[in-house]
Order: C-alpha cells, then structure tokens, then sequence
C-alpha cells in the first residue's frame, strides 16, 4: 500500500525567486486510501513582511506568526514526517518551488529525494475537466465535498479537502480495488465446493435471423473480405 502525504502551503508572496517565503504548512496523512489522522500543522515566521495581496487570500498576518519558529526549526520534524511518501499537491509547482527553496537555504536535498513522487491533483483535474475551473472550491463543489468552513485559505484546512477531492477524483480505481475483493473470495469458495451449474442462455429464431442479416451486411460492404469467410 502506498503511503501519501496531502500537503499544503502558505506563503508571503508568490515567488521564492523574490524572496519570499513559507509562513504555514498543513500535512495529512493518508495510507491505503484511508485517512490515518495523522497530520502536521506548522505556522513559520518568514523573517520579513508578508505582501498585502498574500494576506488578502490566506489572511495570516505579520503579527501572527512573528513569535513563529523560522522554517529551519521545524524542517527536521517536516522532512520525517513527508520521507519516503507520495506528496499529493493542488498545482503541485508552486509548493515544492517554495520547499525547495527553504530546504535549499538550509543547505538540504530537494523534495525529490525526499519523498517517493508527487502527484498534481490540478494537473490531473484539467486532463479530466478541460476548459472547467479547476481550483480547490470548484471541485469540491462539483465531487460533493463540504468546504462551507473555508472562508479564507488555510494550508491544514485545505490540505483536509484536498484530501476529500483526491479520493473523489480516483474513486474509480478504489472500485476497482473493492470490486475485486468479493471475487477473489467467492472464486476460492468455488473451488474449495462444488462448482454450480453454468445457466446456458441460447439464441431465439429471430435473433439467430437478425445475427444473419447483420453478417451479410458486413459481408457486402466489405466485398466479402471477412475473416469468417474464404476470399473467392
């Protein structure tokens, strides 16, 4: 089974390339497709100002996180927490940009050698929704996800509905994992008694008639080149 990491972050601006940074990080644990509850919630004091725009959509303040540890105080405690995971990340760019900007300031290796892979849940949302908003509200609005209580963002918050979205998103594949389970157990029921009887469903006259009549169709649209009969 593998083990994924929904993650999420804020942060004082848009680029690291301008210096800024990481103020809040918000991880949830997920193992075989089932939440575990575990999680890791961080604030961060970024050691200079958050841009006002930034604050407009996270709301986080200067004075909120100024008496924060700085990123390299919780790194430790981030990196076990996230090694040897699958991070699953909403526009997964922007938030390993940043933590691979705050672990290369401390001298550390990039995500990718830390955890096992990162999957873009807004990559594969624009492959399964072209031309449709695909930010977090959008979709949990369109999966039937609650997100009533998220009135600004929030990393641990979002994080939880990433979580949600995620599993909503590939239902299709635990399906298929929980429609093989009754299977495999009925096939070993089969063959430790006795096998039933196999219902033989046959083919009426008119059906027989109509199975003729779709063959010769076939047959002179291809100028009698079918695989079922001998070229002339």
């Amino acid at each position: 089974m593998t083990r994924q990491i929904m993650l999420d972050t804020e942060t004082t601006g848009l680029d690291p390339a301008l210096g800024h940074r990481i103020i809040e990080i918000g991880c949830v644990e997920m193992f075989g497709r089932r939440l575990t509850g575990q999680r890791l919630h961080r604030y961060i004091n970024p050691q200079r100002e958050i841009d006002a725009g930034a604050m407009q959509v996270h709301g986080i303040t200067n004075e909120r996180v100024a008496n924060e540890p700085v990123f390299g105080a919780i790194a430790a405690e981030l990196i076990d927490f996230i090694r040897g995971a699958e991070l699953v990340i909403h526009n997964a760019a922007f938030d390993v940009g940043f933590l691979n900007h705050e672990f290369s300031l401390l001298g550390l290796e990039p995500v990718t050698g830390i955890c096992d892979g990162v999957i873009d849940t807004l990559k594969m949302a624009r492959e399964m929704r072209p031309g449709r908003k695909n930010n977090l509200d959008a979709l949990c609005k369109d999966f039937g996800v609650d997100n009533s209580g998220r009135q600004l963002h929030g990393a641990l918050l979002d994080a939880e509905l990433l979580a949600e979205v995620y599993l909503a998103m590939t239902r299709g594949q635990e399906s298929l994992v929980m429609d093989l389970e009754p299977a495999t157990a009925a096939a070993g029921a089969a063959v430790a008694g006795e096998r039933p009887p196999l219902r033989v469903l046959r083919a009426g006259a008119e059906e027989l008639a109509e199975h003729d009549r779709v063959l010769a169709e076939i047959a002179k649209e291809s100028k009698g080149m079918c695989l079922w009969q001998t070229p002339a």
